[in-house]
């Protein structure tokens, strides 16, 4: 069942996000990266990183690359991946889904920064519409409202480590 998006009062962030966006089903990422980045602006996030990669199995080298290269005087507060794979006649979508999340889950554990998975593995097309091109449910706030969450979420325990 799917929830609708909860408007919340967005609190100003500090910090840089990345969002890496697979370019395949365009119509459907396209519309999750614009809702990501318009909850981002809500939030006055001022540095958003967009790298755009062909499909959803190149994303997390990407996502690995940006996270290898946060640094403490560049550090990134949270990766933002976005794709939809949409299920065919073989295991192949299975087979990119399942590879891609032990992928990202890997990278945000390795380099301690959040990594948020909106790689949707959908069964067709008209689950994507629901998910993606509809406001009330879009995959994309979420994934934003997401990763500002885990950004503060991370500043507190740094902060909780250097006392």
């Amino acid at each position: 069942m799917l929830r609708k998006i909860q408007q919340r009062n967005v609190q100003s962030a500090s910090g840089s996000f990345a969002i890496v966006a697979s370019r395949y089903n365009a119509r459907y990422v396209d519309a999750m990266l614009r809702a990501a980045k318009a909850e981002l602006w809500r939030a006055e996030v001022s540095q958003i990183q967009i790298v755009r990669v062909p499909g959803a199995y190149e994303i997390p080298v990407v996502a690995k690359s940006l996270a290898r290269r946060s640094t403490l005087n560049s550090p990134l507060s949270a990766i933002i991946c976005l794709g939809v794979i949409l299920r065919g006649e073989t295991v192949h979508a299975a087979h990119i889904g399942e590879t891609v999340s032990r992928a990202l889950m890997e990278i945000q554990l390795a380099h301690e920064i959040p990594v948020i998975h909106e790689v949707l593995l959908l069964e067709n097309e008209a689950q994507a519409r629901v998910r993606c091109l509809n406001p009330k449910h879009n995959r994309g706030a979420e994934a934003a409202q997401a990763a500002l969450a885990m950004a503060r979420v991370m500043k507190k325990l740094d902060g909780a480590g250097a006392q």
